[in-house]
Formats: C-alpha cells, sequence, structure tokens
C-alpha cells in the first residue's frame, strides 16, 4: 500500500512528470545509465540461430503459484494463475517469456513492468523495448527511467519491475554490456560475408580481353568488341565453333579474386556459438540426449531460477514467501529423452515419485482421468525405523488372529 501510494504521488495523472531531486549513484561505476549497442544483433541470421534455441526452449515453461511446504497447493489463487496464463491483454505467457529470452540474450539486461491494482496486487506485466535506462533516486527510492526509440520517457520504480541479467559483474545494477566482446567477432562475420558477395558480384565484370594490332578508332574498337560478344560469347550461339581474326589476338582473364578461408568463416561461427553458449547440433535441431540435457542444465535452468525468483518477489512479501509462496517455472527436459528413457520413468510411476498423467507428458500423451494421484506398487511402502509399514501391518493382523484363537 506505502509503495502504492508512492507511486500514485510520483505518477499522478502523467507517468512523465516526475521530477528526480538527485541522481541515484552507484557504488562501482561512475554512470548509472545503461544502453544497449546500436548495431542491432538481431538482423544478423546467425545470431538469431544462436538465440532461438533458448527462446524456444524457455517459451515452453509453464509458471504455476506454489504455497506450502508439506502440503503443497497448485494455483490456489485464481488471479495469479490468470497473470501466469496471460500476464497482459497483448501477449501469452509463452511470447511474453519469449520476448524477454530474447533481450536478456542481446542486451544482457531485460526489463519488464509489473503494473499494480489499487491494492498493490499485480494484475499486469509488460516487457520493455528500451533504448536506454536511467536509475534515479526519488524519497528514497530507486526509480528507472527508460528512454525509447521513439524519444518518449517513462519513469517507473524498479521495485516494480522484472529485471532478468546476464554476465552481471562490475555494474551494481546492470549485466555487462556485449558490446566490446562482439564488436571483433561481427566484424570479422560481416567482412567475410561481403567478401564473398563482392567476390562472386566481380567475377562477371570482365572476362576477355581483345588486342587489336593496329591502331583504330574508339568507335571502330567498340564495333569489334560488340561483334565478338556477339558472334562467340552469345548464349544463342550454339555451334561450338569460332573463326580467327589477324586483326586482333584474344586474351582471357582469369580470375584472382578473394574468397575467405572455410575453415577461418567456420571459426567465427563457432565462437559465437560458443559465447551464446548453443552448440551447433543444438542450433541446427541435430542433438541426441545427452546433448540437449547438458544445454538443458547449463542454459536453460539458469533463467528458470531468474524468472522464478523475479516473479516471487513482485508477486509476494517477504511474509507470504515466508509461508510457502512462490512461483516456480517447470520444464520437462525429458521431453527430448530417447523412448528407452522415457519407459524407464515407469519404475518412479509404480512407486509414487511420479503421476500416470506427468509420465505420460512425457510421452507426448494427453492425460487420463485419475491419473494426477500417485499410485504405489503392493510391494513397496513407507519406510518407518528399520520396519516398513507393510510389515507393522503384518504383525497387528498376526496379533488380532492369535487373539482370536
Amino acid at each position: 500500500m506505502e509503495k502504492r501510494g508512492l507511486l500514485e504521488k510520483i505518477f499522478g495523472k502523467k507517468k512523465t512528470d516526475i521530477l528526480p531531486s538527485k541522481s541515484f549513484e552507484l557504488i562501482n561505476t561512475s554512470s548509472s545509465a545503461f544502453y544497449p549497442w546500436t548495431n542491432n544483433l538481431f538482423e544478423s541470421d546467425i545470431v538469431r540461430s544462436a538465440i532461438r534455441p533458448v527462446t524456444a526452449a524457455t517459451g515452453k515453461l509453464n509458471a504455476k503459484h506454489l504455497r506450502g511446504s508439506d502440503n503443497i497447493q497448485i494455483n490456489p489463487t485464481n488471479w495469479i494463475k490468470d497473470i501466469l496464463r496471460q500476464p497482459n491483454p497483448y501477449m501469452s505467457m509463452n511470447d511474453f517469456l519469449i520476448k524477454m529470452t530474447f533481450q536478456r540474450e542481446l542486451t544482457h539486461n531485460a526489463f519488464a513492468y509489473v503494473s499494480r491494482d489499487i491494492n498493490g496486487n499485480p494484475y499486469e506485466i509488460y516487457p520493455i523495448p528500451y533504448a536506454g535506462v536511467e536509475l534515479l533516486e526519488i524519497s528514497g527510492e530507486v526509480i528507472a527511467k527508460f528512454r525509447f526509440w521513439t524519444g518518449k520517457e517513462m519513469k517507473v520504480l524498479y521495485s516494480d519491475l522484472i529485471h532478468l541479467r546476464k554476465d552481471f559483474n562490475s555494474n551494481d545494477f546492470y549485466g555487462d554490456s556485449g558490446t566490446y566482446v562482439l564488436k571483433n567477432i561481427m566484424e570479422v562475420i560481416t567482412t567475410t560475408d561481403q567478401g564473398t558477395v563482392n567476390a562472386v558480384k566481380s567475377s562477371a565484370v570482365l572476362k576477355w580481353i581483345l588486342k587489336f594490332k593496329s591502331v583504330l578508332k574508339p568507335e571502330d574498337k567498340d564495333l569489334q568488341v560488340k561483334d565478338f560478344v556477339k558472334n562467340y560469347l552469345m548464349i544463342t550461339n550454339t555451334g561450338g565453333a569460332a573463326a580467327t581474326d589477324p586483326r586482333f589476338e584474344v586474351e582471357q582473364v582469369k580470375e584472382t579474386n578473394y574468397v575467405p578461408n572455410a575453415l577461418q568463416m567456420e571459426k567465427a561461427i563457432q565462437r559465437l556459438y560458443s559465447y551464446f553458449g548453443v552448440s551447433e547440433n543444438i542450433v541446427q535441431n541435430k542433438y541426441n540426449e545427452n546433448e540437449w540435457l547438458a544445454f538443458y542444465e547449463s542454459k536453460i535452468e539458469p533463467i528458470i531460477i531468474q524468472f522464478s525468483n523475479e516473479f516471487t518477489r513482485i508477486f509476494f512479501t517477504k511474509k507470504q514467501i515466508n509461508l510457502g509462496n512462490r512461483i516456480v517455472f517447470e520444464s520437462s527436459n525429458l521431453a527430448y529423452a530417447s523412448m528407452q528413457t522415457k519407459l524407464a520413468l515407469v519404475q518412479l510411476v509404480d512407486r509414487g515419485a511420479l503421476t500416470p498423467n506427468e509420465w505420460r507428458e512425457v510421452l507426448n500423451l494427453a492425460p487420463i482421468e485419475g491419473g494426477d494421484k500417485p499410485i504405489r506398487r503392493l510391494d513397496t511402502a513407507e519406510v518407518d525405523g528399520d520396519k516398513t509399514v507393510d510389515d507393522e501391518e503384518d504383525e497387528t493382523d498376526v496379533k488380532n488372529k492369535d487373539g482370536k484363537s
């Protein structure tokens, strides 16, 4: 409620009317502003292909609200469930996660604004496609001042932002920019592509030289060249024979255009893939089970943790978090496992570790009625000390029989 009151006090009717009382000074950096690289990495097909597997994986995450630790309740609050399904009227959670992941990978800082109701509860979440952001301090609160490509500005409480960072090192708030890291390699790739295109273009410029044995007027030279092209170089001339002419000699121009080394091009692309944490097999969808699991654990799981932590912080107070409220993003990394691995999971189903519907989801099968209840084989039971529950029941049955007899 206090933060909401401050937000209304600061914004009033127009959010752009905020006047900072003083600049917010960071501890380790001289500037509180961050600007993404002006060179658009998204225009590179190699960069898109490197990031697309990451966004595709995060886009399939399933957001859930969990409450409690022993008797866990799943999505107990309807309004939170609705936001986790559709964060704003213009995009689904799938679109939201993909957009945020693209921003995180490209600029190393992804922001989303959380709009709150009069009670301070979130009801809409919007990704922010910013051109620059600067941190200010007003009345003890950190304010983020966003600048957009249209020239407009917006100021919001930093506490009302979801902020995903990558390479979070030297700055107190922002992830370190990849500007200088990617500059050289992008120049190499761009120059290589341009060199290949120019080599192809220049290869069709000059093919033959006519050396005349006598001095001719310019118009006579042009006429002889046109006749030579017409008689011997046109596609329609299919005779396959040419007559000699003592007035000139014909010399063919050898192609000496520079074409970039294929190995160098491949090394540059591999460096870019390594920077984004993907492999060629992941990019080209040729991965096996082990390659996918390695990619998932090293690249996707850290992003999942970031989403979970930020959403939990935004949706709940510290007291609510201590009571077991949290937002989790689930994704089955077994979806790309081999059929042998998937079938082996039946051992977890008959021991109650997986429900039948959870197992069917791994197999891409529809859920069945009653499949959300854990089941257990009759020869397995809970362990109580040195005895299982089944052993105690058997001893009780024996005593009862002895008593009756």
